[in-house]
């Protein structure tokens, strides 16, 4: 029989083991709650990635990707008035300090400085594993022209994570007569300035409404917009994932035109007549035409040409003479050129995407 105080000790040895073990708990991640992590992503796309929208322009063109189904997309504010309709909580951080900066963007860059700690654990809290994050703003602001602030606790999220990609920003250019004050002139010039080593794309103000005009209604100007540039660019990121018995542009692809520092510029056309003779001229003219973004003004280091055909056009032995050249075009305005070619049904024509990087 066991003495009794010999089991008190032995119970108390399962209890205590004293720091013999204590290393095992010393390496475990520090546990995240599931229960805060945005939903993934419903929209296809080749790489992992959020959408982080700040300010009020930002917000409402971080709006346009979540309603498409990108759900890792945090709308960040330093005020309540600027949140979009039907945009749920789980989505909207407001950054304490400021109720709205007023265009001042140096309070925005405090307000943004002073908060960079929460908006990095946001990150981790809420969207979880991912490679790339696409900041969206809006030029002219305070808040949403002060979002290169952010920029070192994003990167040290994404380093933290060993994530493959980094930051790209998404910045609006206010319209003309907006530029008219010198506030919002100085504070776009101040936004411009903060991203222009990075890769960033602009979106003209000024050239969407022009293409819009006589179109849609003011009231729903700037939201068809915002939609029109989210569906545009999430297709790129689509076809990117996509196989093709012709050509296929990649992951890898993708990433590398990404990666590129300086200005993406990125447009679409329909070419209603596929046997032009100049096929490949009006593929370049028409993209930059009905682009958002201002137009290069040199040669663009990277380049995409994706070309979207009828299984009728992909069979056609006498256009695809036409592509061919078209391709070699495009492709002499980019120091490399990737490419890919996709056979779709119900096309208005041959549809063509262009994706330039590293401008100036």
């Amino acid at each position: 029989m066991i003495p009794e105080n010999e089991i008190q000790n032995e119970d108390h040895q399962d209890d205590d083991y004293g720091d013999e073990f204590d290393f095992v708990e010393a390496y475990d991640e520090t546990p995240v709650n599931d229960d805060l992590l945005l939903p993934e992503n419903t929209a296809v796309s080749a790489i992992n990635c959020a959408f982080i929208g700040v300010g009020g322009g930002g917000g409402k063109l971080a709006k346009a990707f979540l309603d498409i189904g990108f759900n890792k997309t945090m709308l960040l504010n330093t005020t309540v008035k600027d949140q979009p309709n039907d945009v749920p909580a789980e989505h909207f951080l407001l950054l304490p300090g400021a109720d709205g900066v007023g265009k001042d963007i140096a309070l925005g860059k405090k307000v943004l400085i002073d908060n960079g700690a929460r908006v990095e654990d946001a990150c981790r809290q809420e969207i979880g594993n991912v490679d790339w994050i696409f900041v969206l703003a809006g030029g002219g602001g305070g808040t949403g022209s002060a979002c290169a602030a952010l920029h070192k606790p994003i990167t040290r999220y994404l380093d933290s994570i060993e994530a493959t990609g980094r930051v790209v920003y998404v910045v609006t250019k206010p319209t003309g007569q907006e530029l008219l004050n010198p506030t919002i002139a100085t504070n776009y010039k101040s936004l411009l300035k903060d991203v222009t080593k990075y890769p960033h794309i602009v979106i003209d103000n000024e050239k969407q409404l022009h293409l819009l005009r006589g179109k849609i209604g003011m009231l729903n100007m700037y939201p068809s917009a915002n939609k029109n540039f989210a569906k545009l660019f999430s297709q790129v990121l689509k076809l990117a994932a996509e196989k093709s018995p012709i050509q296929t542009f990649d992951s890898k692809d993708l990433e590398r035109c990404l990666k590129t520092p300086g200005r993406i510029i990125i447009g679409s056309t329909v070419i209603k007549d596929p046997y032009k003779q100049d096929l490949g001229a009006a593929i370049y003219s028409g993209c930059h035409k009905s682009s958002p973004c201002p137009a290069p003004n040199n040669n663009s280091k990277t380049g995409v040409l994706l070309l979207l055909l009828t299984e009728e056009i992909a069979n056609n032995p006498d256009i695809s003479k036409r592509l061919e050249s078209g391709f070699s075009y495009v492709g002499g305005r980019a120091e490399t050129l990737f490419s890919g070619v996709y056979v779709k049904n119900k096309l208005p024509g041959l549809v063509a995407i262009a994706l330039f990087g590293g401008n100036k």
